[in-house]
């Protein structure tokens, strides 16, 4: 990218909400649940070119409504500029219902009605904008109707002024252009004289055109691929891509040869084809990755299929694009495996190189004790709605502490702090919330023993908690056993996109022991294992090293550890987080009754009110605070 231009590429064009079917191999009318992504072609390929690294933007429309806001927090999230992602108030967002049927059949039906991408006009698209950016993503359906034919070709004119390249995804898609009823969203090619004219209109002003045999049929405007690259050709310098699936790719920069076979060759990856949709998006983006980096054309084409294998593997379109991470990975050493979902490390690499929102501080207050709350309220005589309530306080400490802190955080459960969750859901506060049920051993789950089915009903950006009272070391019956649970709640996690925190504290009986606590959790490591937080109990500096020895050498993606207090004393406490501070792998704390366990004595017997409890936890709260900024800034 010169230094004049601030973005790699400008996408423009379709951005939908993806309702994807969960089950596989049925028709749309047995789906029975649906999972929710970002979709659209132009938004698939920013999305997917911000993964490998590009800087990214889109002009688009959205709604002024929970799936519009949906849309642009996710590219937000993902790093894609969204400066000209534009609100519209009259119109919805539009959807896709998408399904897996088998290997070759992918029903899918668009809901795009007067949505609000087709509204783009042509004074949306900024002249200055444009020309800010390398390359121009312009896409076939954008060009389906009059006036988003207007918007991109006044993208198109602007970018051609300011010398910035033009590409054309052709994503032709026969129903969008009033060729194919609503029931057949999955048709790829239905020929038009009409739609290849349009098409033809374009081509003279690209760059670069990518699209299937059977689009490049459409836009040639012959059902021989030669003949249709050829007609091209005479229209345009451009260089001209065909994906062909398995076979891989072709490219054409000159002119066109007597076979497709004689293009430059871009062998595809043998994978299974799980899910055709969002593939081509993929390609692309891994195409630009190469082109706008200037690598020769059989490198762009090995980005490409990597990048399309990986989607061809996954379900959905976007979430399944892989990052530059995973790409280097994958071509470095390939898989063992044809259905990549199922290679464990480059699924671990998807999973850590795309979770959301990084914090650089975690700074929590834990308040997700059940069992230790019923038993101060029943020696108090207090109802158990009472618990409820200090809970509230508990919130209302956290707000009074540490108002807009980028790093503040709360540990809640759902037994008696289901007001507090719901207040905080949204808040941009890191949430967790315990999944164990108090004091078992071996672990059990809250909610009942299918943990999967319960962690469907939790919002995704709560952090799933798990404290376990484990040992390397333990009988046989009990080590199996959570051994088993651990598994199966890590994999649930996983299913669900709820990131985990496990707790690891040494059985009542063992005391606190530091290199036990290496020990186990090399133990969780090996049972494959790999939650993106810890929350341990405090050390000296040799036990830190040890802690982060194992993570280093079994998970260096994972987040980092969170300090637990243990009920220790408030000097206790900041000595215990000054030493954890210079522990790089420590990110922070999570600390419960070494700040509320004196007011809630108080409160509970009566003799301290509301207020006073609140202001007692945010002092407490707040000093733990400025004593790991402060330990963490002198390390």
């Amino acid at each position: 990218m010169t230094s004049e231009r601030r973005l790699d590429l400008v996408c423009l064009g379709r951005a939908s909400v993806d309702l994807y079917g969960e089950q596989v191999g049925g028709r749309l009318e047995d789906m029975a649940s649906f999972a929710k992504y970002v979709g659209g072609s132009p938004t698939n390929v920013a999305i997917g070119t911000a993964r490998l690294g590009l800087k990214s933007a889109l002009i688009t429309r959205v709604g002024d409504e929970h799936m519009g806001r949906f849309i642009r927090e996710t590219l937000v999230a993902e790093g894609v500029d969204v400066s000209h992602v534009r609100t519209d108030p009259e119109r919805l967002t539009a959807l896709v219902i998408l399904g897996i049927r088998d290997q070759r059949t992918f029903p899918l039906v668009f809901y795009r009605e007067n949505c609000a991408d087709m509204a783009i006009a042509a004074e949306d698209i900024e002249p200055e904008f444009i020309a800010g950016a390398e390359a121009l993503l312009v896409s076939g359906t954008h060009f389906s109707a009059p006036g988003v034919d207007r918007a991109s070709r006044t993208a198109i004119r602007h970018a051609r002024a300011a010398g910035t390249r033009v590409a054309l995804d052709i994503d032709y898609r026969p129903v969008l252009w009033g060729l194919a009823g609503h029931g057949l969203g999955e048709e790829r090619y239905v020929a038009s004289e009409r739609v290849s004219r349009h098409l033809q209109s374009i081509v003279p002003d690209c760059d670069l055109v990518v699209g299937t045999e059977e689009e490049i049929h459409i836009a040639g405007g012959s059902a021989d691929t030669v003949a249709a690259l050829r007609r091209l050709r005479r229209l345009t310098r451009a260089a001209l891509v065909v994906k062909r699936g398995a076979m891989g790719c072709a490219v054409f920069p000159g002119p066109i040869p007597d076979s497709v076979e004689d293009g430059i060759s871009g062998p595809g990856f043998p994978v299974e084809v799980f899910n055709v949709l969002g593939a081509g998006d993929a390609f692309m983006a891994g195409f630009l990755r190469g082109w706008l980096r200037g690598e020769p054309y059989e490198t762009c084409c090995r980005y490409a299929n990597a990048c399309g294998a990986f989607v061809v593997s996954r379900h959905g379109c976007a979430p399944a694009t892989p990052t530059w991470a995973e790409v280097e990975a994958f071509l470095a050493r390939g898989s063992a495996r044809r259905r990549l979902r199922e290679d464990a490390e480059l699924e671990h690499l998807h999973w850590a190189t795309t979770r959301r929102r990084d914090r650089p501080d975690m700074l929590v207050l834990a308040f997700d004790h059940r069992q230790q709350f019923e038993e101060l309220a029943a020696h108090h005589g207090a109802p158990s709605g009472a618990i409820a309530r200090f809970k509230g306080l508990c919130w209302a400490a956290v707000r009074e502490a540490a108002p807009g802190l980028a790093g503040a955080g709360i540990l809640c459960d759902d037994r008696y702090g289901r007001e507090v969750l719901d207040a905080a859901s949204g808040s941009g506060i890191w949430i967790g919330r315990p999944i164990e049920r108090p004091g078992s051993r071996p672990l059990a789950f809250e909610g009942g023993a299918d943990v999967g089915l319960t962690l469907r009903s939790w919002p995704v950006e709560h952090c799933v908690k798990c404290l376990v009272q484990y040992d390397a070391a333990d009988v046989p019956a009990i080590r199996e056993r959570q051994d088993e649970r651990l598994v199966a709640l890590f994999e649930s996690c996983r299913a669900t996109g709820h990131e985990l925190m496990i707790e690891v504290i040494a059985p009542d009986d063992r005391g606190s022991d530091r290199p036990g606590l290496a020990a186990s959790l090399e133990a969780i490591y090996g049972l494959g294992v790999r939650p993106d937080w810890w929350k341990l109990p405090p050390g000296d500096g040799a036990s830190w090293r040890r802690i982060a020895g194992v993570m280093r050498r079994r998970d260096p993606y994972c987040r980092g550890v969170l300090l637990l207090g243990q009920n220790a004393g408030e000097d206790e406490l900041m000595g215990a987080i000054a030493e954890a501070a210079r522990a790089p792998v420590c990110r922070g704390f999570a600390v419960g009754r070494s700040i509320f366990a004196r007011p809630a004595e108080a409160w509970f017997a009566g003799s301290l009110d509301d207020a006073g409890a609140v202001a007692a936890m945010a002092g407490a709260y707040g000093r733990a605070i400025a004593c790991w900024r402060g330990a963490r800034a002198a390390a």
